[in-house]
């Protein structure tokens, strides 16, 4: 049946990076928070798993540990949204390895980082699509 509230799927990399320029960095932090959101909404009652809100990544547990749970939060997240990708027999592959590839190594390259987050936008836009329709 289809859920009561429909999740957004209208995220775009474009928006993501204009928006967190004109905002110093509130919309990027806005749309990690509702990504930690919308996947426990999504994956929560198959794999059991319940993703901490980026709030906390960013202004708690990051801090307390020099960033190292930021850099542990990207690997779960992104392996997790992996999986529901997969379980919904979604053709789209996206992992932990996107992070550490793009997201981290590609960092030396510079475009790395907008690619693993343009990746997991659209990874996002297709989980909440298939939500939208199937819950």
């Amino acid at each position: 049946e289809m859920p009561a509230n429909q999740l957004s799927t209208n995220r775009s990399i474009i928006k993501y990076i204009l928006l967190s320029i004109i905002t110093f960095g509130i919309y990027a932090l806005v749309i990690d928070s509702i990504i930690s959101s919308d996947i426990n909404t999504i994956a929560s009652r198959y794999d059991g798993k319940n993703t901490v809100h980026y709030c906390l990544v960013v202004f708690v547990f990051g801090p307390l540990t020099l960033g190292i749970y930021g850099l542990i939060w990207y690997h779960q997240v992104s392996n997790r949204i992996g999986n529901e990708l997969e379980r919904r027999g979604i053709g789209y592959n996206f992992s932990a390895s996107d992070f550490w590839l793009w997201g981290i190594l590609g960092t030396f390259i510079f475009i790395g980082p907008i690619v693993y987050k343009h990746k997991m936008l659209t990874a996002m836009n297709l989980l909440a699509e298939d939500y939208n329709i199937k819950g």
